[in-house]
């Protein structure tokens, strides 16, 4: 018999509506309205504004290690807006305008990231899971959510983040498997900020794109400028319309970039060049969204003054109540483990609790 060729069905497209100038394809354009796109603004800048708190507060010593979002806004705010309240949104930890407009209290993310345990319950009655830092873990967690919401019969979706590098682990990879063959109603979105830690998209996967993976799982992939917010809306809307349609999953792969350091025990000067960010900070989201609104007259300068002002405010509000929050005891890390402690650790607790004592630290530190 001769060799002949399988033919498979492949469907992987590009989006971009806005492009690095604000330029905009009238065509494509959902013009989303006015106080949609107010909303979405903010939400950015909320997002921009807490990452740069964040990192201050790191820096003083107030709060433990942080994983900044700076440049990746669009991709995880314009996508979380298309999200119905009883969707399900999992998340990893480079969300946190996702995570505010999910009901989520501001210092509840700061609380997190200061190491208390409070900051790892999602709002009472919200459709989400908690902050993920083990790469590509939530994965799983969030097929199963979508195979659940296949067997009741619902009417909903799941949005699952995961990163670039997460698509090295196998969880990514079983969930992938998984959503293809029971035909799920999941969207997995990647935030390709180009890098893993330190290492580069090129050495991650020998792929053309991340987008073409889902292929191999049967299903399609897409992908978009994730620094555009209108392309991360439309091509987030298509995939959830799709899966609650019975479509099944999506692969969106948000090409996007890290501006900041992996986490601020990163330094990031150690493996990537100047350079290499001033070309991404060209096309940063929040100023080249701006730029497009100023252009449709749904945005002004004393507008933005207005937002910019209001936001400061609610961010050092949330500061302060994180703040006025930290009377904990460092004995929580033995509390919170056990019902009943193993012998060996009721003993390592009744020596951190003397020394404690003998150096005078009590809650609050």
């Amino acid at each position: 018999m001769p060799r002949t060729s399988i033919k498979i069905k492949t469907k992987v497209d590009y989006l971009s509506i806005l492009d690095g100038s604000g330029k905009v394809d009238e065509k494509l354009d959902p013009k989303l309205d006015s106080d949609r796109s107010i909303y979405l603004y903010r939400l950015m800048l909320v997002a921009r504004r807490l990452d740069e708190r964040c990192i201050n507060l790191q820096r003083q010593g107030r709060i433990g290690t942080y994983g900044p979002c700076r440049g990746q806004e669009a991709a995880h705010c314009a996508s979380t807006i298309v999200m119905d309240k009883d969707d399900w949104v999992v998340h990893t930890f480079r969300e946190p305008g996702s995570f505010y407009h999910r009901g989520w209290p501001l210092e509840r993310i700061i609380q997190y990231w200061g190491g208390y345990e409070e900051g790892c319950c999602p709002p009472e009655g919200s459709h989400d899971l908690p902050i993920a830092v083990p790469i590509a873990s939530q994965c799983p967690h969030a097929m199963g959510i979508a195979w659940a919401m296949k067997i009741r019969g619902d009417n909903h979706a799941v949005l699952c983040y995961c990163g670039d590098g997460g698509t090295s682990e196998g969880d990514f990879h079983e969930s992938m498997n998984f959503a293809g063959v029971y035909n799920l109603p999941i969207i997995f979105l990647i935030q390709n900020n180009q890098w893993a830690i330190s290492v580069p998209r090129k050495m991650q996967t020998a792929s053309e794109t991340i987008a073409q993976k889902a292929l191999a799982y049967g299903f399609d992939g897409l992908q978009l400028d994730g620094n555009d917010p209108l392309s991360v809306y439309v091509g987030t809307k298509e995939a959830v319309d799709k899966a609650k349609k019975g479509g099944g999953p999506t692969l969106i792969e948000a090409v996007t970039y890290r501006l900041s350091v992996h986490t601020t025990a990163d330094d990031p000067t150690k493996y990537r060049s100047d350079d290499e960010v001033k070309k991404w900070e060209k096309l940063d989201p929040i100023p080249r969204y701006q730029k497009y609104l100023v252009g449709r007259k749904i945005l002004n300068k004393k507008l933005i003054d207005e937002i910019e002002a209001d936001v400061q405010k609610e961010v050092a509000a949330a500061v302060e109540r994180y703040e006025a929050m930290r009377d904990v005891s460092p004995l929580d890390c033995f509390d919170y483990m056990y019902k009943t402690l193993p012998p060996e650790l009721l003993r390592q607790r009744e020596e951190f609790a003397e020394c404690l004592q003998r150096e005078g630290v009590g809650k609050g530190h």
